[in-house]
């Protein structure tokens, strides 16, 4: 992202970087705090986390105007252009992030916590802490240009589909156990579909970065889900 005769032309590029960090960390924080909204029966949070996402949805419209525009200004070809190519893609898969810990957030205004047994808090905060860990080490991956690392946080997919599945077993017991349960056992379900739906977007920004520094996709498919 350097190296250019103008430039302005490597802080424009330099700039779209910038805003997707801005965009990956404010996302992260939506996920994180939404978890711990629902888990924590906060509903104050959880509306903080819903009115968030409208400055992650400014980012994302941000940095495609932004591309457009270097696209339309500077032709770019080969490297450049994955650059540009790749920040719009990551951008759409942030702002889709944004939105599960939205949706977690509205969840935990709908939850009674009261029915929220400790091994339902244990299962979904084990799970977001896999997702978060895995979607914290892809940001790290783009910002270094890392395929190798971007290869593994890739292929360990695997593990958040895993632990998914066995979550989705907890909480369908649970409900058999005690029908009391099964309101708010199925809108744990949903958040947890939601946090192994992060899983999937950090894949795909996992290939995405393959493909800015490679200029070829990966080839090979990750691991089914497991429900």
């Amino acid at each position: 992202m350097s190296g250019h005769i103008v430039t302005s032309y490597d802080e424009e590029l330099t700039g779209l970087a910038a805003s997707l960090a801005d965009m990956g960390r404010r996302a992260g924080d939506m996920v994180d705090n939404g978890v711990s909204a629902l888990l924590r029966a906060d509903h104050p949070l959880a509306r903080r986390i819903i009115a968030a996402d409208v400055a992650v949805n400014s980012l994302q419209r941000q940095v495609e105007e932004r591309a457009i525009a270097i696209i339309a200004r500077r032709q770019p070809m080969a490297q450049d252009l994955r650059e540009i190519i790749a920040a719009i893609r990551i951008a759409n898969e942030l702002e889709r992030i944004a939105d599960l810990g939205k949706n977690i957030a509205r969840r935990t205004l709908a939850v009674d916590s009261r029915l929220i047994g400790r091994g339902m808090v244990d299962g979904v905060d084990d799970l977001a802490r896999l997702g978060l860990r895995q979607f914290e080490r892809v940001l790290a991956c783009y910002a270094a240009r890392d395929v190798a690392a971007a290869r593994q946080v890739w292929v360990e997919d695997d593990e958040i589909d895993a632990a998914y599945g066995a979550l989705f077993r907890d909480l369908i017991a649970a409900m058999i156990e005690d029908p009391r349960t099964i309101t708010v056992c199925t809108h744990l379900l949903f958040c947890a579909k939601n946090i192994e739906r992060i899983g999937d977007h950090v894949t795909n920004i996992a290939e995405t970065v393959h493909y800015l520094v490679t200029g070829q996709p990966l080839e090979e498919h990750a691991g089914m889900p497991i429900v």
